[in-house]
């Protein structure tokens, strides 16, 4: 590491790893010309830290970035630690604000972290999803299930795929479940509260999540033996039996007693070869090389295993010298394979996995990044490993593939993970396409399937956890079902229950940006669909022919005036997704992309909302607003059909598929009759929209009743009776509008008053929208009383605005007064 101070820029620092007295902390004040040796230290590993930085004031104190950060007062005669209370160890970067050397940022395996008081006490920046994840694994939990993983230097971590909170998912539902660096989960499918998870070289633990106790099981050695285990050691449980382990350092130990006994069921599986005779850049180096062994995995060990689904006791065992071993026998007898097409010797063996169809079949990945080789290698065996194809098909030339998933349903459906992202394949491994919709370019370590709710979860290093949510309709998808005008995919199961708003706000509420909260899956039925071809407007279409005469070096005329008026007058074209229920009947109408392509739409599970129809945006908002919504739809059977709108036409495509609404039933006082609650919301949303509209038309009266006062002056014929019988009509509007909406001349000077008609309904619908209760006997009283009210009302607002104010704008029209809202001018010729 070098470091120049910036105030003495003659001043420069070294900080040096070598063997005996030539490594160290040193000094130069001429410009590098001379050095002094100011100290012996270096940093705890050197090949992981060696840096340092200069303040940029003071040029006799240099900070050395390390396990613990350390700083220099004195141009490295001394060296202390900063205070790490509170704060993540393994510093890697650093800036020092030049304008105040007190204000620091700091880099570490942790995250980043921040001081004003230069280094005692540290603010954590704990919205920054940048986690380095080397493995994942779900579980099979309800309502949801959980994801698990082994991070860098930041424990294994365990955390809902989604949960039931408007706020979506925050860092307070995270859990960590054991310390140190994290490596590959196994949680028990039966039992989602045992957790197996491991630190570094094969340090195992069985977790309770119930309790929070942890129990180490890792195997030991017999006297006299040595245990050789990789940095991320390989585990599964068998998928014949939820209390049997596997766990491998260069032996395989298996546990049928959930890790409280193990049995070798093999003897080495490596090469056992002596990693200090072999070569590094050209060449074999002695014992006091600098670093050579520190903090790296032993080597000649078993890093990928799988058991055949299909038939028990058929295991897969990769090394990470190159071989690949494979037993039908439990561990009885072993077959050893070291040549593979193409593949490099001695290359990694990144993944292994058994086909979900077939006990012969197994797929293999290998990683040969450290031979300086990155090319993607996938390949394929259907006779237990004694022949292989490659399947790596048209995977980009460069990008490691770390791991691999087939699906449980559609055989030739794959999931590959690679240095520089997501892919899948439709036709088992011919070709090969990125998902790329939301996912950064990334290095996707590790794949999991959640096989009941058909998601792929995806370990990446250095950005977290990404789900691909019900990735189904990509089964048995070919070119052929592409060709297709459109298709209407299987619908999954909608889960019926309310969001919960723990906050007091959506997603991070008033918490700041500095709360980490991201958002669940969409909430209701989520509908996908393909189009073959965009929904084109004329105008579009007009467009994209004048292209092509254009690139064909062709004349472009002006179409007709018909034409262009043809186009100004056009509506977009719409999708439209119209859901029904079990009698036929249309629920609610959903708007849907109309681009080429696979997309997704989200029903919300309600029906429309009863509110008045508003045009346009709805300008600023308070943070405690929300959209108008309709209630809940009960649980059952319901369908969705897809059509096309253009031009007026409306043309159906694709259904009915079938959507089941399934109510979660976390309300433990949730109503024995949903179809009855649904009633009474129905009921209450009529009568909400009836008095909403009838609060438009009191406020479309009195614009009325305003004009009329203008047009009455503005024209010489009328006579002055005209004002008095409007401000008797508007007296009348004034009473109607105080039971309508309330008292405003007692409510805004902060007394109380009687609920307006308006504010019990609303009372009664915003206090059903968010629970799956039976309506109270106050919520249904409160109701009669406002039905009661609103009838006499609506026939004299009615009265009011149908004959009174039509009788005085007959009149103007007669007298020949200016145009006023509502009327239809008269005129003869």
């Amino acid at each position: 590491g070098l470091a120049i101070a910036p105030r003495r820029p003659d001043t420069i620092y070294a900080i040096i790893e070598s063997v005996g007295d030539a490594g160290g902390f040193f000094r130069s004040t001429d410009g590098g010309a001379t050095w002094k040796s100011q100290n012996d230290y270096v940093a705890s590993s050197p090949q992981y830290y060696h840096e340092i930085i200069a303040d940029p004031i003071d040029p006799d104190r240099v900070y050395s970035l390390d396990t613990f950060l350390r700083v220099t007062e004195d141009g490295g005669k001394t060296f202390e630690r900063l205070s790490w209370r509170y704060k993540h160890v393994d510093d890697h970067a650093m800036w020092i604000d030049p304008q105040n050397t007190d204000h620091l940022l700091v880099g570490c395996d942790g995250g980043i972290y921040e001081s004003f008081d230069r280094g005692d006490h540290w603010r954590y920046a704990a919205n920054l999803p940048i986690t380095q994840y080397y493995r994942i694994a779900v579980d099979y939990d309800l309502p949801f299930y959980n994801v698990y993983g082994g991070t860098q230097d930041n424990n294994t971590q365990g955390g809902p795929s989604r949960t039931i909170s408007a706020n979506g998912i925050a860092n307070r539902d995270w859990f960590t479940t054991l310390g140190g660096d994290g490596f590959e989960p196994a949680i028990d499918p039966t039992d989602p509260n045992i957790v197996y998870c491991q630190w570094q070289h094969g340090n195992l633990a069985r977790y309770d999540k119930r309790s929070g106790e942890k129990i180490d099981i890792k195997p030991q050695p017999e006297d006299g033996e040595v245990h050789r285990w990789n940095w991320d050691s390989a585990l599964i449980i068998s998928p014949h039996d939820h209390q049997r382990l596997y766990f491998a350092c260069q032996r395989i130990y298996r546990s049928d007693d959930r890790g409280d006994s193990w049995t070798a069921v093999s003897d080495d599986l490596s090469r056992n070869l002596d990693r200090n005779r072999l070569e590094v850049m050209g060449r074999v180096w002695g014992v006091d090389t600098v670093a050579k062994n520190r903090s790296t995995s032993f080597y000649g060990n078993v890093v990928a295993l799988s058991e055949s689904p299909v038939t028990e006791g058929v295991i897969y065992a990769g090394t990470d010298d190159g071989l690949i071993q494979v037993t039908r026998d439990g561990g009885e007898t072993w077959s050893r394979h070291d040549k593979f097409k193409k593949v490099p010797e001695l290359a990694y063996v990144s993944c292994l996995t058994a086909s979900q169809h077939d006990e012969g079949t197994v797929f293999a990945c290998f990683d040969a990044h450290k031979l300086d080789d990155l090319k993607p290698y996938v390949l394929r065996s259907d006779d237990h490993g004694n022949s292989w194809r490659d399947i790596s098909g048209d995977l980009p030339e460069r990008g490691t593939v770390y791991s691999l998933q087939q699906d449980h349903v559609d055989a030739n459906l794959l999931f590959v993970g690679t240095e520089f992202g997501l892919f899948f394949t439709v036709d088992g491994g011919e070709s090969w396409i990125q998902l790329k919709a939301g996912i950064p370019t990334i290095a996707c370590r590790d794949l999991d399937i959640q096989r009941r709710e058909n998601d792929v979860a995806i370990a990446t290093f250095g950005r977290g956890f990404y789900i691909l949510d019900d990735y189904a309709p990509l089964r048995g998808l070919s070119p052929e079902d592409l060709e297709q005008e459109v298709i209407l995919f299987p619908v999954k199961d909608a889960l019926l229950y309310v969001p919960s708003e723990d906050l007091g706000g959506r997603l991070k509420g008033s918490q700041g940006d500095a709360f980490y909260a991201v958002e669940n899956p969409p909430f209701g039925a989520i509908v996908t669909y393909y189009l073959k071809d965009d929904l084109q407007s004329l105008e579009k279409m007009r467009q994209k022919a004048e292209k092509k005469q254009v690139e064909a070096e062709e004349q472009v005329y002006y179409p007709s005036w018909d034409e262009l008026r043809a186009e100004d007058r056009e509506h977009d074209p719409e999708i439209v997704l119209t859901v029904t229920d079990s009698a036929g009947k249309v629920v609610r109408r959903v708007a849907g992309k109309t681009s080429a392509g696979i997309h997704r739409v989200a029903w919300d599970l309600r029906y429309p909302a009863p509110n008045p129809i508003k045009l346009g945006g709805d300008g600023p908002r308070s943070p405690w607003a929300s959209s108008p919504s309709g209630p809940l739809v009960a649980p059952g059977e319901y369908a969705v059909n897809l059509s096309r709108r253009v031009r007026g036409v409306e043309t159906p495509l694709a259904g009915p598929v079938p959507v089941q609404v399934v109510p979660l039933d976390l309300n433990e006082l949730r109503a024995a009759d949903p179809a009855a609650v649904l009633a009474f919301q129905q009921e209450a949303a009529d009568l909400q929209r009836a008095v909403l509209g009838a609060a438009r038309l009191a406020d479309a009266a009195q614009t009325r009743i305003d004009h009329l006062r203008a047009a009455v002056v503005a024209t010489p014929a009328a006579g002055t009776d005209l004002l008095d019988r409007l401000d008797l009509i508007e007296t009348e509007l004034l009473d109607l509008q105080v039971v309508l909406d309330g008292d405003d001349t007692v409510s805004r000077r902060n007394e109380p008053t009687t609920p307006s008609l308006r504010g019990r309904v609303s009372r009664v619908v915003y206090g059903m929208n968010e629970t799956t209760c039976a309506p109270t006997q106050t919520q249904r009283a409160n109701l009669t009383v406002a039905a009661e009210q609103f009838a006499p009302l609506l026939a004299e607002l009615t009265e009011l605005s149908e004959v009174e104010l039509t009788s005085i704008e007959d009149e103007l029209e007669d007298l020949g007064a200016p145009y006023t809202p509502g009327r239809v001018p008269s005129w003869q010729k």
